[in-house]
């Protein structure tokens, strides 16, 4: 299930938005394997390689973590928060990339480590010029660091 590494993992409840997502990124041939999970519990337990996803290499993380904040069973900030925690993530790229507004949230986030706090257009061509730059520089332009 996991013989090629994860370049995005997007945890994202909302089925258009994540489709759409992957559309843009797929249509500009900007990464080959994106995961999409609908739950931060999901999330969690794809990080920790643990439940459905035991068989999953503990060392093989994506590249970039793309999280929304509204999220079932567990939330995109404790998703967050739970992944600066722990040494081996705190040097994985977290973005967020919600429909929140609120300034709360934005600090928040920042707060405990996010590494972008992008708010999704409602417009189609601004979604799309969004996904792409922002996945162009965390997957081409960007270094990381893994611990």
């Amino acid at each position: 299930m996991f013989s090629q590494p994860i370049d995005i993992l997007l945890v994202e409840d909302n089925p258009d938005d994540a489709r759409l997502t992957i559309r843009v990124i797929k249509k500009n041939e900007l990464a080959n394997n994106i995961l999409v999970l609908t739950d931060g519990e999901e999330a969690l337990d794809f990080i920790y390689a643990k439940n459905k996803f035991e068989q999953r290499p503990v060392h093989a993380l994506p590249k970039v973590i793309y999280l929304d904040l509204k999220l079932p069973k567990v939330s995109g900030t404790e998703v967050l928060k739970e992944l600066r925690r722990a040494e081996n993530f705190k040097s994985l790229p977290v973005i967020i990339f919600t429909s929140s507004k609120e300034i709360k949230d934005i600090a928040e986030c920042y707060n405990l480590g996010a590494n972008s706090y992008i708010v999704k257009p409602v417009d189609y061509d601004k979604f799309s010029e969004v996904v792409s730059s922002t996945t162009k520089y965390w997957l081409h332009y960007n270094e990381s660091f893994h611990i």
